[in-house]
């Protein structure tokens, strides 16, 4: 990876929090996006035994994915059930019209549609949809 000279940061990583829907959401993305999970730590495996919620020992502290060329890292959090994903959204390119159909479909399953999956004036197949976890408001385009 090449960083500017003048930049200090080697990356931007999203870090998604899914309030004790951590593992399903994790599965969900592997199936739909081929995520290869990287990382993963439990709140009971932590060094800290003040770092977990009660009844929490079993739900995901931290977790690293690999989708395509990106690294995504997701926790339970506090799981307090309040999923709230506001404020942005996540891009996912793909080589042709074909996987952008597929994949749309797949991240729209029990998800919302926002923008039916079109041509546009700047890519052959454009959409946006907020899979079932509302967190990837995604723009689907190739």
């Amino acid at each position: 990876m090449t960083t500017k000279k003048n930049s200090p940061v080697q990356a931007v990583q999203p870090y998604l929090f899914f309030d004790g829907r951590c593992e399903e959401a994790i599965e969900f993305y592997r199936s739909a996006l081929g995520a290869e999970v990287t990382m993963l730590m439990r709140f009971k495996d932590s060094p800290d035994p003040q770092m977990h919620p009660a009844g929490a020992e079993n739900k995901v502290m931290h977790a690293s994915l690999r989708i395509g060329d990106t690294t995504v890292m997701a926790s339970d959090g506090r799981c307090e059930e309040k999923l709230s994903f506001q404020g942005f959204s996540l891009s996912v390119t793909v080589p042709n019209e074909a996987e952008a159909d597929r994949l749309f479909s797949l991240l729209g399953e029990g998800g919302q549609v926002q923008m039916p999956l079109t041509k546009t004036f700047f890519s052959p197949r454009f959409g946006m949809v907020a899979d079932r976890f509302r967190v990837m408001d995604d723009h689907c385009w190739c």
